[in-house]
């Protein structure tokens, strides 16, 4: 046994250790998102007043779940998250964590939240929430290795949380969430390979294809996603006003804000080796979505 073997088995005998591990492995950053964009979906979806108790319920559920999913994906990637730089400190691939405690938790979490869900607020709900185990896990997951263009489905179930939150108030869907949806899932493109030019070198070592080779001409395929999810996000995002469920002032914002990750965008294709650009591109996104969202709720008509 090696000195980081038992240091590791020692760690797990310690409770605070363990618990933050645990905290860890469901990767809170991310389940913060989520629960956040299922709320602003939920208020959104209110026909009258904001049910607290059903909003609770929902977010434990939905944390329950996602948390569960999380931790199961860090299960499956283990090996390669060993690899990088950025994840190698996880629980697992640190041997903070047996494999078989993740697998365990995850599988607990996971479905201790669907089945919270549909007891606590309804079978629309807990469908979409399951949807988006489904697409993380069983596809986007495995298809890290092999396309770019598992950053297209991971967009998806990236998207679908205020369509959950929406149909957790109505107890179904419609046109606006479907709405909802396009925002999340036009702006995670330019996001999602921002992301990817950042650690292009750390991803490569690992084997994870989450963005395509230079092309001869020294062009990358995913510049025409960023910017066709730029200008998407910029179009879409005054269809809320449209439709009535926002106002003039919702609509200035996330037209200003749209336009700025287009500019940046521009810039980080036209300078395809400079991180400076990606990473200005991925600070533009990580405005546009808080702000949005928050005077998309707040503008409500």
């Amino acid at each position: 046994m090696n000195a980081k073997v038992a240091i590791a088995e020692s760690a797990l005998t310690l409770p605070h250790g363990r618990v933050s591990d645990y905290f860890e492995l469901t990767k809170p950053r991310i389940v913060l998102m989520v629960l956040v964009t299922t709320l602003a979906g939920f208020y959104l979806g209110g026909r009258t007043g904001f049910d607290v108790t059903l909003a609770l319920n929902l977010l434990a559920g939905t944390a329950l779940a996602a948390g569960g999913t999380l931790a199961l994906n860090e299960y499956v990637e283990r090996d390669t998250d060993a690899m990088m730089d950025r994840t190698r400190h996880r629980p697992l691939p640190d041997m903070r964590m047996r494999p078989a405690e993740a697998l365990v938790f995850g599988v607990t979490a996971t479905a201790a939240g669907l089945v919270y869900l549909t007891l606590a607020t309804n079978l629309a709900c807990a469908a979409v929430i399951a949807a988006i185990t489904t697409v993380y896990l069983g596809v986007y997951t495995p298809l890290k290795r092999y396309t770019w263009m598992c950053n297209v489905v991971g967009a998806v179930s990236g998207a679908l949380p205020p369509v959950a939150g929406w149909a957790a108030a109505r107890g179904g869907l419609g046109l606006e969430p479907i709405v909802l949806f396009a925002i999340m899932f036009l702006w995670q493109l330019p996001h999602t390979f921002a992301v990817a030019r950042l650690f292009r070198t750390d991803y490569a070592r690992a084997g994870i294809r989450l963005l395509p080779d230079d092309t001869a001409r020294g062009g990358n395929p995913s510049n025409l996603v960023v910017i066709a999810g730029c200008l998407g996000l910029v179009a879409v995002g005054i269809i809320p006003t449209m439709l009535g469920f926002a106002g003039i002032p919702y609509m200035v914002i996330a037209s200003a804000l749209g336009l700025g990750m287009l500019m940046f965008g521009f810039v980080m294709i036209r300078s395809p080796g400079n991180t400076r650009a990606a990473r200005r591109l991925l600070l533009a996104s990580l405005v546009y979505l808080p702000i949005v969202w928050l005077v998309l709720v707040l503008d409500r008509v």
